[in-house]
């Protein structure tokens, strides 16, 4: 156990050997801004002021040479050696609302949802609560490096499930989807995530998903369902009709407060689709227009989209503060 340190500052927290900066501040209820958490957005970037860190992954997108320079490195990736002090600006928006912890948990059962995305249902050891919208650490048996994936349902029953697309090839989903079977182990570190529902807002929500979006986004509309009385316009989008089946479940949600549009990108399998067309957020600008700045909005899908997502709702002058995403690369 390490001793970290925020520098000029009376904050104080403890680090285990083998976790990092990020993490162990998140546990200690400590706002230190993040996103990711793999290592990509760089948004938990530090200074190290005395001690020795390591990274764990030391080709992290984000950290870059002027980095290394500048003595910066990723809260996310940095495992300290020793006792330290760090430098970095305390986020309130990222103190936890529930605090993450590493735990076990058993894998009990994977529902197919279509030809590439299934529903793995975990038992968690230890307090199942997250936020809807909320992702986990999930580290695999003979699978090197945790991954990141968004829990789908609410934590009934001390469960967490994940509807995961497979990735041609993948280490990960090949693990997932062709080894694991109900009763084997994974280890779980979370949750984690500021993309989480906004129960309070005032305003009628919009959740749009593209394709790997869709766990994120169930949690959210079922979330919404339980704990507002807001209505929920859902848009999501895959390359063709196959793809849209997995989300058909979403269908079966209080029809009084929830809409569902589906649409297609690919115009090469649109032979018999009854539905929309295009990119599913430009389908959703489409509908909602500048009404979206009346809107609370979150989004999850691949990175292509969701910095299109951000743009455009830079371009309609929706309040920041309205807009949710979690910044996976």
């Amino acid at each position: 156990m390490h001793k970290i340190s925020l520098d000029r500052t009376d904050i104080t927290f403890d680090c285990a050997n083998d976790d990092t900066v990020l993490r162990a501040a998140l546990r200690a209820g400590i706002g230190m801004s993040y996103s990711c958490n793999v290592g990509s957005c760089g948004n938990c970037r530090f200074e190290l002021i005395e001690g020795e860190v390591t990274h764990a992954r030391q080709d992290a997108p984000a950290w870059t040479q002027k980095d290394r320079d500048r003595n910066r490195w990723l809260g996310c990736q940095a495992v300290p050696g020793r006792n330290c002090v760090v430098k970095f600006r305390p986020d309130p928006a990222a103190v936890p609302k529930v605090r993450p912890a590493q735990r076990r948990a058993e894998l009990v059962r994977k529902t197919a949802l279509n030809h590439d995305i299934t529903e793995f249902t975990f038992r968690m050891d230890g307090d199942p609560a997250f936020l809807p919208g909320q992702y986990a650490l999930t580290t695999l048996p003979g699978c090197d490096g945790p991954r990141v994936y968004s829990m789908s349902n609410l934590g009934e029953a001390g469960e967490w499930q994940f509807q995961i697309r497979r990735v041609p090839n993948g280490a990960a989903t090949t693990i997932l989807f062709d080894q694991m079977q109900p009763g084997d182990v994974a280890q779980m570190d979370g949750p984690y995530g500021l993309a989480y529902l906004r129960a309070d807002a005032p305003r009628d929500i919009v959740l749009i998903a593209g394709g790997s979006g869709l766990s994120p986004i169930a949690s959210l509309a079922r979330g919404a369902l339980r704990d507002t009385t807001r209505n929920i316009a859902i848009y999501f989008g895959g390359r063709g009709p196959a793809d849209t089946t997995a989300a058909a479940f979403l269908a079966g949600l209080d029809p009084a407060r929830v809409t569902l549009t589906m649409a297609i990108s690919d115009s090469a399998q649109a032979e018999g689709w009854t539905g929309r067309q295009g990119f599913v957020h430009e389908v959703a600008i489409a509908d909602l227009g500048a009404d979206l700045q009346k809107r609370e909005i979150y989004f999850a899908g691949p990175a292509a989209m969701a910095q299109a997502i951000a743009g455009a709702m830079h371009g309609l002058s929706v309040p920041r503060d309205q807009i949710h995403f979690d910044e996976f690369y």
